[in-house]
């Protein structure tokens, strides 16, 4: 990288809750800054007003608290070049606007809504792409001057050459390059004097002294109409860094952008689904970029930033994997500290085992190593929560040599030594039906699977018998054992 302050921005639009994609772009623009020693901008773009969503600036900014994103500029931290809300920053777009008119770089359009609609309508049925067809671009001063002192409404559109090609480069994908011809006149200043995404963000960026641009590649063939700006007005292009699409697979295999059909594609929907957020910033860290040297995965914030460089970004699309997903969780899920973990997970166990008598902190300890995401124990503990229905096959077994018959014999030969026993505790329990084991000649494996499947009533469980034993305390523990021998009799 070179020697010039880095500076990077992240400029979402509140009309929703807070994509993968958008986050990815954060996250990118984050390290980007803190990698080189430069600055991080935080600017809410909310010149689209009719999509703005109630509350959806409050999520962006917990968004970014929750991931450990920090800002040194932005709302709610302030700054040398604020507001940083664009509804607040009206009167600085018209008066580059109105600087551009009078380079001959933009000009004032008065077609109403109803003539756009007819030229819209028009190469609709002409099956052409259409477009505004530049029908103000050439009015004559004192035209525009009459009309402007008409209280006429208008916009003003950027004036895109007619002839040559504009190119750029991208620090990702190289040098990209457009036609002219093939641009509109697009609209900088709104007739209600809001200015469209298109313009604000190019004078916010050079005003805030953004000097990398990181955002989506959809925007890649935007770019040329922005750079145009920059030259109109005699400022520097920043540097552009494109990052590659996100895209899901659906349930047929087939793979496509990123969107809702794919499940859960928020960071709030993650997060509701039982994700923690530093596996969300480690896996989407990935999704699109990967470590020079080096086959590492788990990364916390620190070490990413120490490992990010614009170099290791890949032009190749990248899949949002579930199951990857899946695995980061689980990994950080381990590297909880015990308190916490039950702390996260116990409104769930409470909410599924209501009972009184059960040990829910030994359930969350047997949990805690085995569930991908913490909603994912709340799937785990039906057995607990209701005594299901016993299959008396899963008492034979070839590994422990256990048939029906041999386990009812475990279970009423152990039942009154579990019955005397006063410390109901796993160490305890475990001692004792491993001293039946040995006096019996009954192998422990079989012993301890025949405890396990009467508690517990079916095959698959988070913990061995005396671990669930002592989840479900001595007198359910007591009952799941009478029961199991009575439908083995």
């Amino acid at each position: 990288m070179n020697e010039e302050k880095i500076v990077t921005r992240f400029a979402p639009s509140p009309t929703g809750f807070m994509h993968i994609g958008n986050l990815r772009t954060a996250l990118y623009a984050w390290l980007l800054a803190r990698a080189n020693g430069g600055r991080f901008i935080v600017r809410i773009e909310d010149t689209d007003q009719v999509r703005l969503v109630e509350g959806a600036v409050e999520v962006i900014l917990q968004t970014l608290r929750q991931t450990g994103l920090d800002y040194d500029e932005g709302p709610e931290v302030g700054g040398e070049h604020g507001p940083y809300v664009q509804s607040e920053r009206k009167e600085i777009y018209r008066k580059y606007a109105e600087e551009l008119v009078a380079k001959g770089q933009a000009y004032y359009c008065f077609c109403t809504p109803e003539r756009l609609q007819q030229l819209h309508d028009e190469a609709a049925a002409a099956d052409s792409v259409g477009g505004y067809d530049r029908h103000c671009r050439n009015l004559l001063p004192e035209e525009v001057a009459e009309r402007l002192s008409r209280g006429e409404s208008y916009v003003i559109r950027q004036k895109i050459p007619l002839e040559g090609v504009t190119s750029y480069t991208d620090e990702v994908f190289g040098e990209i390059s457009m036609e002219n011809k093939e641009m509109q006149d697009q609209i900088l200043l709104k007739a209600d004097g809001y200015p469209t995404y298109n313009f604000a963000h190019v004078v916010d960026d050079y005003l805030m002294g953004v000097t990398h641009v990181v955002r989506g590649s959809e925007y890649l063939t935007s770019t040329p109409k922005y750079v145009l700006l920059y030259d109109a007005f005699g400022w520097p292009r920043p540097h552009y860094v494109h990052l590659p699409l996100l895209m899901g697979q659906n349930e047929d295999g087939k793979i496509s952008k990123l969107s809702k059909r794919h499940g859960a594609v928020s960071f709030q929907d993650l997060l509701q689904a039982g994700y923690l957020p530093q596996a969300i910033v480690n896996y989407i860290a990935l999704l699109g970029w990967c470590p020079k040297d080096s086959n590492q995965e788990i990364f916390n914030l620190a070490e990413l930033c120490q490992a990010f460089s614009i170099d290791g970004i890949s032009k190749s699309p990248s899949v949002f994997d579930y199951g990857k997903l899946n695995w980061f969780n689980s990994e950080y899920i381990k590297q909880l500290s015990p308190t916490n973990f039950a702390e996260r997970v116990m409104p769930l166990l409470k909410q599924k085992c209501p009972s009184d008598g059960l040990n829910l902190d030994k359930l969350a300890q047997l949990l805690h190593t085995r569930v991908s995401t913490i909603n994912e124990a709340a799937n785990m503990v039906d057995f607990v929560a209701e005594r299901l229905p016993l299959d008396l096959a899963n008492y034979t077994n070839k590994k422990n040599k256990t048939t029906p018959e041999l386990c009812l014999r475990i279970l009423q030969e152990v039942q009154p030594r579990l019955v005397a026993c006063a410390d109901w505790q796993n160490d305890t329990l475990f001692e004792l039906l491993k001293a039946y084991a040995a006096e019996s000649g009954v192998k422990a494996g079989a012993v301890m699977l025949a405890v396990r499947l009467a508690v517990a009533r079916q095959a698959v469980t988070p913990g061995g018998a005396t671990e669930l034993m002592e989840v479900f305390g001595k007198a359910e523990s007591l009952a799941r054992i009478e029961l199991a021998m009575a439908e083995l009799q």
